[in-house]
Protein backbone atom coordinates (compact mmCIF):
# COMPACT_ATOMS: atom_id res chain seq x y z
CA UNK A 1 0.00 0.00 0.00
CA UNK A 2 1.35 3.75 -0.51
CA UNK A 3 0.43 6.16 1.51
CA UNK A 4 0.08 9.83 0.28
CA UNK A 5 -1.15 12.34 3.15
CA UNK A 6 -4.00 10.67 4.81
CA UNK A 7 -5.28 8.19 1.99
CA UNK A 8 -4.14 4.81 1.39
CA UNK A 9 -3.49 3.71 -2.63
CA UNK A 10 -3.51 0.05 -3.59
CA UNK A 11 -0.08 -0.72 -5.23
CA UNK A 12 -0.94 -2.25 -8.75
CA UNK A 13 2.05 -4.80 -10.28
CA UNK A 14 4.02 -3.04 -13.62
CA UNK A 15 3.22 -0.03 -15.09
CA UNK A 16 0.70 -0.05 -17.31
CA UNK A 17 -1.88 2.46 -17.80
CA UNK A 18 -5.40 0.46 -17.51
CA UNK A 19 -8.33 1.44 -19.87
CA UNK A 20 -11.62 1.15 -17.57
CA UNK A 21 -15.01 1.37 -19.55
CA UNK A 22 -16.15 4.48 -21.40
CA UNK A 23 -18.74 6.02 -18.54
CA UNK A 24 -21.73 6.13 -20.97
CA UNK A 25 -23.83 9.75 -19.22
CA UNK A 26 -27.64 10.21 -21.39
CA UNK A 27 -27.97 13.76 -21.16
CA UNK A 28 -30.90 14.68 -23.15
CA UNK A 29 -32.23 18.23 -22.77
CA UNK A 30 -36.20 18.28 -23.05
CA UNK A 31 -37.03 20.31 -26.20
CA UNK A 32 -40.12 21.76 -27.46
CA UNK A 33 -42.91 19.36 -26.55
CA UNK A 34 -41.40 17.55 -23.96
CA UNK A 35 -40.08 21.19 -22.16
CA UNK A 36 -44.40 22.39 -22.62
CA UNK A 37 -44.73 18.77 -21.07
CA UNK A 38 -42.64 19.19 -17.92
CA UNK A 39 -43.85 23.31 -17.87
CA UNK A 40 -47.11 21.68 -17.74
CA UNK A 41 -46.97 19.30 -14.88
CA UNK A 42 -45.02 21.72 -12.70
CA UNK A 43 -48.36 24.15 -13.14
CA UNK A 44 -50.72 21.42 -12.16
CA UNK A 45 -48.50 21.04 -9.15
CA UNK A 46 -48.49 24.39 -8.28
CA UNK A 47 -52.64 24.31 -8.38
CA UNK A 48 -52.84 20.84 -7.00
CA UNK A 49 -50.70 22.06 -3.97
CA UNK A 50 -52.61 25.50 -3.21
CA UNK A 51 -49.22 27.07 -3.13
CA UNK A 52 -51.01 30.35 -3.34
CA UNK A 53 -53.33 31.26 -0.54
CA UNK A 54 -57.05 31.94 -1.59
CA UNK A 55 -56.85 35.38 0.52
CA UNK A 56 -54.04 36.76 -1.27
CA UNK A 57 -55.39 35.11 -4.65
CA UNK A 58 -58.67 37.22 -4.04
CA UNK A 59 -56.53 40.47 -3.07
CA UNK A 60 -54.62 40.06 -6.51
CA UNK A 61 -55.66 40.58 -10.13
CA UNK A 62 -55.72 37.94 -12.61
CA UNK A 63 -52.20 39.04 -14.48
CA UNK A 64 -50.54 38.85 -11.16
CA UNK A 65 -51.36 36.12 -10.28
CA UNK A 66 -50.67 34.23 -13.40
CA UNK A 67 -47.15 35.61 -13.14
CA UNK A 68 -46.77 34.11 -9.83
CA UNK A 69 -48.11 30.67 -11.22
CA UNK A 70 -45.56 30.88 -13.94
CA UNK A 71 -42.47 31.97 -12.41
CA UNK A 72 -43.71 28.94 -9.42
CA UNK A 73 -43.90 26.37 -12.45
CA UNK A 74 -40.52 27.66 -13.82
CA UNK A 75 -39.17 27.28 -10.37
CA UNK A 76 -39.73 23.51 -10.00
CA UNK A 77 -39.41 22.80 -13.53
CA UNK A 78 -35.97 23.65 -13.25
CA UNK A 79 -36.02 21.71 -10.14
CA UNK A 80 -36.90 18.67 -11.73
CA UNK A 81 -34.74 18.76 -14.58
CA UNK A 82 -31.57 19.44 -12.86
CA UNK A 83 -32.96 16.78 -10.28
CA UNK A 84 -33.26 14.53 -13.57
CA UNK A 85 -29.47 15.62 -14.79
CA UNK A 86 -28.40 14.30 -11.31
CA UNK A 87 -30.06 10.85 -11.45
CA UNK A 88 -28.55 9.78 -14.93
CA UNK A 89 -25.63 10.69 -13.89
CA UNK A 90 -26.33 8.34 -10.95
CA UNK A 91 -27.69 5.82 -13.04
CA UNK A 92 -24.59 5.79 -15.77
CA UNK A 93 -22.22 5.46 -12.66
CA UNK A 94 -23.57 2.79 -11.28
CA UNK A 95 -23.52 1.15 -14.19
CA UNK A 96 -20.15 1.90 -15.18
CA UNK A 97 -19.04 0.62 -11.78
CA UNK A 98 -20.77 -2.56 -12.48
CA UNK A 99 -18.88 -2.67 -16.10
CA UNK A 100 -15.23 -1.87 -14.08
CA UNK A 101 -15.95 -5.03 -11.66
CA UNK A 102 -16.26 -7.10 -14.57
CA UNK A 103 -13.34 -5.53 -15.82
CA UNK A 104 -10.81 -5.83 -12.91
CA UNK A 105 -12.52 -9.65 -12.42
CA UNK A 106 -11.03 -9.90 -16.18
CA UNK A 107 -7.35 -9.02 -15.56
CA UNK A 108 -4.72 -10.50 -13.49
CA UNK A 109 -3.32 -7.48 -12.12
CA UNK A 110 -6.24 -5.80 -11.33
CA UNK A 111 -8.26 -9.01 -9.36
CA UNK A 112 -7.43 -8.46 -6.15
CA UNK A 113 -7.88 -5.20 -5.92
CA UNK A 114 -11.64 -5.37 -5.00
CA UNK A 115 -13.02 -7.45 -1.65
CA UNK A 116 -14.99 -10.10 -2.77
CA UNK A 117 -17.21 -9.56 0.65
CA UNK A 118 -18.68 -6.52 -0.73
CA UNK A 119 -22.07 -7.36 -2.27
CA UNK A 120 -21.59 -6.09 -5.85
CA UNK A 121 -21.76 -2.06 -6.58
CA UNK A 122 -22.49 -1.14 -2.52
CA UNK A 123 -19.28 0.16 -1.16
CA UNK A 124 -17.14 0.87 -4.23
CA UNK A 125 -16.26 4.54 -3.13
CA UNK A 126 -13.12 4.18 -4.52
CA UNK A 127 -14.27 4.31 -8.05
CA UNK A 128 -15.86 6.98 -6.99
CA UNK A 129 -13.28 8.66 -5.61
CA UNK A 130 -11.46 8.11 -8.49
CA UNK A 131 -13.56 9.79 -10.75
CA UNK A 132 -13.11 12.85 -8.54
CA UNK A 133 -9.83 12.39 -8.83
CA UNK A 134 -9.18 12.25 -12.46
CA UNK A 135 -11.39 15.62 -12.28
CA UNK A 136 -13.89 14.58 -14.72
CA UNK A 137 -16.28 17.32 -16.12
CA UNK A 138 -19.81 16.50 -14.97
CA UNK A 139 -21.32 19.73 -15.86
CA UNK A 140 -21.98 20.76 -12.19
CA UNK A 141 -23.35 17.23 -11.57
CA UNK A 142 -22.37 16.54 -7.94
CA UNK A 143 -21.70 12.88 -7.91
CA UNK A 144 -22.73 12.31 -4.58
CA UNK A 145 -26.15 13.45 -4.95
CA UNK A 146 -26.56 11.75 -8.49
CA UNK A 147 -25.63 8.69 -6.48
CA UNK A 148 -28.02 9.08 -3.82
CA UNK A 149 -30.47 9.67 -5.54
CA UNK A 150 -30.47 6.62 -8.13
CA UNK A 151 -30.04 4.62 -4.86
CA UNK A 152 -33.14 6.41 -3.66
CA UNK A 153 -34.77 5.73 -6.72
CA UNK A 154 -34.30 2.71 -9.40
CA UNK A 155 -36.22 5.05 -11.98
CA UNK A 156 -36.70 8.51 -11.61
CA UNK A 157 -40.35 9.99 -10.52
CA UNK A 158 -42.20 11.90 -12.79
CA UNK A 159 -42.79 15.24 -11.87
CA UNK A 160 -46.13 14.70 -11.12
CA UNK A 161 -45.01 12.53 -8.05
CA UNK A 162 -43.13 14.89 -6.33
CA UNK A 163 -44.25 17.32 -3.72
CA UNK A 164 -42.71 20.92 -3.59
CA UNK A 165 -41.35 20.58 -0.47
CA UNK A 166 -39.09 17.00 -2.07
CA UNK A 167 -38.10 19.46 -4.80
CA UNK A 168 -37.24 22.52 -3.23
CA UNK A 169 -35.83 21.43 0.67
CA UNK A 170 -35.43 17.33 0.81
CA UNK A 171 -34.10 16.04 -2.44
CA UNK A 172 -30.73 16.92 -1.24
CA UNK A 173 -31.11 15.66 2.31
CA UNK A 174 -31.99 12.56 1.00
CA UNK A 175 -29.63 12.00 -1.79
CA UNK A 176 -27.13 12.57 1.00
CA UNK A 177 -28.40 10.66 3.27
CA UNK A 178 -28.93 7.94 0.49
CA UNK A 179 -24.88 8.26 -0.32
CA UNK A 180 -22.98 8.60 3.18
CA UNK A 181 -25.16 4.99 3.85
CA UNK A 182 -23.77 3.34 0.60
CA UNK A 183 -20.55 4.90 1.50
CA UNK A 184 -20.23 3.38 4.61
CA UNK A 185 -20.58 -0.66 3.28
CA UNK A 186 -17.13 -0.10 2.10
CA UNK A 187 -14.88 -2.27 4.86
CA UNK A 188 -12.14 -0.65 6.19
CA UNK A 189 -9.80 -0.40 5.37
CA UNK A 190 -10.40 1.95 2.46
CA UNK A 191 -8.02 2.00 -0.27
CA UNK A 192 -7.67 4.49 -3.02
CA UNK A 193 -6.78 3.50 -6.81
CA UNK A 194 -4.40 5.41 -8.41
CA UNK A 195 -5.66 8.13 -10.50
CA UNK A 196 -2.55 7.57 -13.19
CA UNK A 197 -2.55 4.01 -13.63
CA UNK A 198 -6.23 3.88 -15.22
CA UNK A 199 -8.07 5.80 -18.06
CA UNK A 200 -11.10 7.47 -17.64
CA UNK A 201 -13.30 8.18 -20.78
CA UNK A 202 -16.88 10.09 -20.62
CA UNK A 203 -19.47 9.42 -23.74
CA UNK A 204 -21.99 11.87 -23.60
CA UNK A 205 -24.87 10.58 -25.28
Amino acid sequence: MDIIGNRTFVEIAGDKTHELPPLLVSEAHPRGRRLEKVMTMATELVESESLIPIATAAAQDELELERRRYELALQFSEQYLGLKSHWQWGDAVLEWIRQCETTFELRTELRNLLRPDVWPHAGRTSFITLLDDKQIDTGGVDLHKAIGLRLAFRQLPPLGYCSDQFLIYLNNSVANSAFDTWARMSPDPMSCLPPERFEVQVVRM
